[in-house]
């Protein structure tokens, strides 16, 4: 099983940035953050693939978050920019043990604790 720690997190104005960052106990090769708020199901947020060979994007947060890894201390990141009150959630970092099809949420299953990212209306 992948252990994922999240840290980053935290409240920031709307318009503010934030990163967070995962550190992984091994490398995987689909990566991803997912975000949940109460009352609604978990989704996926940002995805990336083997060694920053791609990326894919919720459309929602499109062209202000940018997801990265670094393989050589086992961390994956989430640049998060011109945040909007919309992304206030619980933050989770996951990790595919085998799978390569790294657009199916389905296949993450291993996750962090969560980091809680809020931005105030």
């Amino acid at each position: 099983r992948v252990q994922l720690v999240e840290s980053g997190g935290g409240s920031v104005q709307a318009g503010g940035s934030l990163k967070l960052s995962c550190a992984a106990s091994e490398r995987t090769y689909c990566m991803a953050w997912f975000r949940q708020v109460p009352g609604k199901e978990r989704e996926g947020a940002a995805f990336i693939f083997g060694n920053n060979y791609g990326t894919a994007y919720a459309d929602s947060v499109k062209g202000r978050f940018t997801i990265s890894r670094d393989n050589t201390k086992n961390t994956l990141y989430l640049q998060m920019n011109n945040l909007k009150p919309e992304d206030t959630a619980m933050y989770y970092c996951a990790a595919a043990s085998t799978s390569l099809d790294c657009n199916i949420w389905s296949v993450y299953d291993n996750w962090g604790q969560g980091t809680q990212v809020t931005v105030p209306s």
